[in-house]
């Protein structure tokens, strides 16, 4: 007979090789981990620094791309624009590097800047909408109506575009040197709009813009810049609006733009005016507006080629 001592001798004995070999085996294990998990890492390691140079020569590439556009772009556009003016209107969010370019490429294309106008975020405030309705309907000059649709872009371009652009029919202002000023005046000291210098009406108008809008009222945002940039279109010869990468999508002017039938049969629209053949891309449009066409231009999906002439 099997004493109590003796069987719990024996269980001793059992657990103590159950644990050398849990021991023993866990150390294997762990050496044939630690062996694999080394050589994952050297092998990613390898990886990254492919990637990494992978990615320093195509930034090299993409940079003398660059280069090569600015270079050429002024070339690409020249005499397009030969003593036709421009009126320049940029949305809050256009930096003055790209208000000055625009008129680089302008002047290259043999055209003038004839105004240079900046609108506040004020224009597309919800709290300043009231506001801005008495503003128009106070400094519009005589003479001149305002459209049926009271959205804000539709109303505010309905004042600017008599006051900038020059009738397509008789090339002649719309309105008096002094009306304009008042206008203008008034729109500045309303925080809607600023103007560098004197402003001088244009058959074509430039609408700069940025990239997509942000927050709960994006869409409504990027609405006035579109619809505004319709109602410059109307009231002269043509009008193109132009935004950075981005201002395709949904919550952008551009896209705002292009997914209306009307506006997209009549306003050209560029989505990469940060790069020079988008700037060059907007000059050249701007010259299909005097010729009563229009199209759009960029890198977007919706985006008809990169530049007019370049169709897919």
């Amino acid at each position: 007979m099997i004493s109590m001592r003796h069987h719990l001798v024996s269980l001793a004995a059992v657990f103590l090789a159950l644990a050398v070999g849990i021991v023993l085996g866990s150390t294997s294990l762990s050496d044939r981990l630690l062996s694999h998990v080394g050589s994952e890492r050297d092998s990613l390691s390898h990886q990254v620094g492919e990637l990494s140079a992978e990615r320093t020569a195509l930034q090299a590439r993409l940079d003398g791309a660059r280069r090569f556009s600015a270079a050429t772009a002024p070339m690409a556009v020249r005499g397009q624009l030969a003593d036709r003016g421009v009126v320049l209107v940029s949305s809050w969010d256009v930096p003055q590097q790209e208000r000055d370019g625009a008129r680089r490429m302008i002047e290259a294309a043999g055209g003038r800047v004839t105004g240079d106008m900046q609108l506040t975020e004020a224009v597309a405030a919800p709290d300043r909408a009231d506001q801005l309705r008495r503003v128009v309907t106070r400094l519009l000059p005589a003479g001149v109506q305002l459209p049926t649709a009271t959205d804000l872009g539709t109303l505010t371009g309905g004042l600017l575009g008599p006051l900038t652009m020059l009738d397509q029919a008789t090339g002649q202002p719309q309105v008096s040197p002094e009306e304009r000023s008042a206008a203008l005046g008034g729109l500045s000291e309303g925080g809607f709009a600023t103007a560098s210098g004197e402003v001088q009406p244009a058959p074509l108008a430039l609408v700069l813009t940025g990239g997509a809008e942000r927050g709960d009222d994006a869409g409504s945002r990027a609405s006035v810049v579109a619809r505004l940039a319709t109602q410059l279109d109307r009231s002269g010869s043509g009008a193109v609006l132009a935004g950075r990468y981005g201002s395709a999508a949904g919550a952008g002017a551009v896209g705002v733009a292009r997914a209306d039938s009307s506006t997209a049969a009549a306003l050209s629209t560029v989505d990469d005016v940060e790069t020079p053949q988008g700037m060059a891309a907007a000059v050249l449009a701007l010259r299909e507006q005097l010729d009563h066409r229009a199209g759009h231009y960029g890198v977007a999906g919706t985006a008809q080629g990169v530049v007019p002439g370049a169709r897919d």
